[in-house]
């Protein structure tokens, strides 16, 4: 059925004509989007070590925009007006929804996450025992990993164009701390830890200062890295200026759980979260 789905949806996509309006392909694209939905497949995966964007279903989520129409969605006391309806069925999902959380259809959110007052797009993913915490934002098709806490005014950046762009992804057991903002399709990787106002994009060089020279990574936050937000000098015609960068102060500990190493790494490395 994916195969099917899949050339479906890629040959209407490529077309760039007005065949999304076909029956046929209006079928296949809410398919498509009720599988991410359901968690049976997902904006990207790991295989073999590596992150793999499924660039069909991006192609979905944006034939959908063009098919869909706008509507009044009323839920309790609040109402809405949108394309795209929201998710229901919490209980049965078994996932804590604090009022007044919103997960658009599409977005997957696993049995045993959280969400506090916060918001998740379409096309993204939320991990089993991850809790987005009040305020904070999941952007489309953004895959958060199981046990990560982002934490109040996170900013996970969301991604729809162009349709193989790589989206933000966070890694199993990470912690994201208070106003972090992360975007531009950057792999924070498992177990990690970004200190509170942290913010890396694509662009941002992210440098390891725990060794004896220092190491600088872009687009990717190592595994059980310790970072904090600070600045690095440039040398401008005007002058000398200093611009943000993200800095590795330390990693957590391979010996403890995840959160008693998230404990020691607060701790000892003074992050303010």
């Amino acid at each position: 059925m994916t195969d099917r789905l899949r050339d479906t949806v890629e040959a209407a996509f490529a077309a760039g004509d007005d065949s999304w309006k076909d029956a046929g392909v209006r079928a296949a694209v809410r398919e498509a989007i009720d599988l991410l939905d359901r968690g049976e497949q997902r904006i990207a995966e790991k295989l073999d070590g590596e992150w793999r964007v499924n660039t069909w279903l991006k192609e979905a989520i944006l034939l959908l925009f063009r098919q869909a129409e706008m509507e009044t969605i009323e839920v309790g006391p609040f109402e809405y007006r949108d394309k795209i309806p929201l998710k229901r069925g919490w209980e049965r999902a078994g996932v804590r929804v604090v009022p007044p959380a919103t997960a658009r259809w599409g977005a997957h959110i696993e049995s045993g996450a959280i969400l506090m007052p916060s918001y998740v797009n379409i096309g993204a993913y939320v991990g089993g025992g991850s809790m987005v915490d009040t305020w904070a934002t999941v952007g489309s098709c953004a895959q958060i990993g199981r046990d990560v806490h982002l934490a109040g005014g996170v900013g996970i950046g969301g991604v729809l164009e162009p349709p193989g762009a790589r989206p933000v992804i966070v890694e199993d057991g990470a912690f994201i701390g208070s106003r972090c903002i992360v975007v531009e399709g950057t792999i924070v990787e498992s177990e990690a830890v970004l200190g509170a106002n942290t913010v890396i994009t694509a662009s941002t060089p992210i440098i390891d200062v725990s060794g004896s020279e220092p190491v600088e990574h872009r687009g990717r936050v190592p595994a059980r890295a310790v970072v904090v937000p600070g600045t690095r000098p440039k040398q401008f015609p005007g002058g000398t200026v200093q611009l943000s960068a993200a800095i590795i102060i330390g990693h957590r500990k391979e010996s403890t759980d995840r959160k008693v190493s998230l404990n020691d790494a607060l701790r000892e490395f003074d992050v303010q979260v």
